[in-house]
């Protein structure tokens, strides 16, 4: 499945756009991370353009992602895209996350949410955004409240990467989309 075809999968799937907009900054962590580690950025970014696409319509657990994974299959997607979307779900533990792409899905899913909150609350946006921040907003319970925080720290550790290092990291991808994250 190329990009295109992804995109038009989501779109006949997710109305929200604040839907679109999570999957197109999780896309895009993705192909950064895929860039520096010399891996497919086609593959890794549909893997995050499609991580949430069944989620409007199977929003309750193990629905989502499971309904979603016999859509992707209908429409030949590579298995190894749909186990990664398949293992971003806890609950699914017959889908353990085992590849770097599994792990990389889970650690840029809660944490992009995280960052677009962060940013959606700042006169500059991602411009001046810096990890410092985005910890002391992690600590306020109240704030972005239904982001898993657990599921940003574990998503780093099992990537091998220090907390800082991977929210600088991915507000860095998200600087170049900002404009299309935002109602203007």
């Amino acid at each position: 499945m190329d990009r295109a075809t992804a995109i038009n999968l989501m779109h006949e799937h997710v109305e929200s756009m604040a839907l679109r907009r999570h999957m197109y900054a999780v896309e895009t962590a993705m192909r950064a991370y895929a860039k520096a580690w010399n891996e497919d950025e086609e593959k890794w970014g549909i893997v995050g353009l499609l991580h949430d696409f069944d989620y409007e319509r199977y929003p309750n657990a193990p629905d989502h992602p499971l309904q979603g994974s016999v859509i992707l299959k209908a429409h030949n997607v590579q298995e190894e895209i749909i186990y990664a979307i398949l293992s971003h779900a806890d609950y699914l533990s017959d889908y353990p996350r085992l590849s770097k792409l599994d792990k990389t899905l889970y650690a840029c899913d809660e944490l992009c949410g995280f960052l677009v909150a962060c940013a959606y609350v700042r006169p500059l946006r991602f411009a001046d955004l810096e990890a410092k921040s985005v910890r002391k907003k992690l600590k306020n319970l109240s704030f972005a409240a239904a982001v898993n925080r657990d599921d940003i720290q574990r998503g780093a550790a099992d990537l091998g990467l220090d907390l800082d290092e991977h929210i600088t990291f991915c507000i860095e991808a998200l600087r170049g989309i900002s404009d299309q994250l935002f109602d203007s």
